[in-house]
């Protein structure tokens, strides 16, 4: 905790007394806090998506018609699932975003909903680029952490995120890793989302990784219209409209 803490005086807990007249151990603010610091450090959400909220989360990016509505489509089943939420945890069912498209809300919404099971477990949130360089980062020897120990990381987390799912060249040894942590979340029915620009039946992965990903998510797709280009495209126009000092 926090030495400087002049509350607890670094002890994280207080003594109080209840209304029977006894004395029990709290916990202090600043213990709370480290909490949160270390869960929000564990959870390594992008800072590009440190704003993403689902009270934020705007139809008004898309420009086509036909991707808003399939966009407030999502937004309805995202809302539908969290009212189902309980439920849902005690099964192991996560959320499965897919488009095509590159840059049309996939990640922005499981970011959105990363920082909503933050603060009420242990969330962690990786592409699956990153989860597969950092197996390989453990096998050189100046490297401390051991394989297992990152797989016991990713496995035993309370909701992991795999963001782009499926965008890495399939290889045995992609497969089995990912089968791995696929499959020991599916038998403990651990909370996974997924973000993919393939739906699962495309998916270049073995068929015991799709079949567990299909058993153990809701698929939900999303819109073939990229927000980041749009975004683009109003950020140069502005940019052309203003006038130089």
């Amino acid at each position: 905790m926090t030495d400087n803490c002049p509350i607890c005086n670094g002890l994280g807990w207080v003594l109080d007394i209840n209304d029977e007249g006894q004395i029990e151990a709290k916990s202090c603010k600043c213990r709370e806090e480290e909490i949160m610091r270390r869960r929000i450090s564990f959870a390594e959400i992008p800072p590009a998506y440190g704003d993403s909220y689902l009270s934020n989360f705007s139809l008004s990016v898309y420009k086509d018609p036909e991707s808003k509505s399939i966009a407030k489509a999502a937004c309805d089943k995202v809302k539908k699932y969290l009212e189902w939420f309980e439920g849902c945890k005690q099964e192991g069912l996560g959320l499965y975003f897919y488009s095509k498209t590159k840059g049309s809300g996939k990640t922005r919404m499981a970011a959105s909903l990363a920082h909503k099971f933050l603060y009420t477990y242990i969330v962690k949130f990786a592409t699956s680029s990153q989860i597969l360089n950092e197996i390989k980062r453990t096998y050189d020897r100046n490297n401390d952490q051991i394989e297992s120990d990152l797989l016991d990381a990713l496995v035993t987390a309370d909701v992991l995120f795999i963001d782009d799912f499926g965008s890495e060249k399939p290889s045995g040894w992609v497969n089995d890793k990912f089968y791995h942590i696929v499959n020991e979340r599916y038998v403990n029915k651990k909370l996974t989302f997924f973000t993919s620009n393939s739906s699962i039946e495309e998916l270049d992965y073995d068929d015991r990784i799709k079949s567990r990903v299909q058993g153990m998510t809701y698929q939900i797709p999303f819109p073939e219209e990229s927000v980041r280009q749009n975004q683009a495209r109003e950020r140069n126009k502005a940019l052309g409209a203003s006038k130089i000092p």
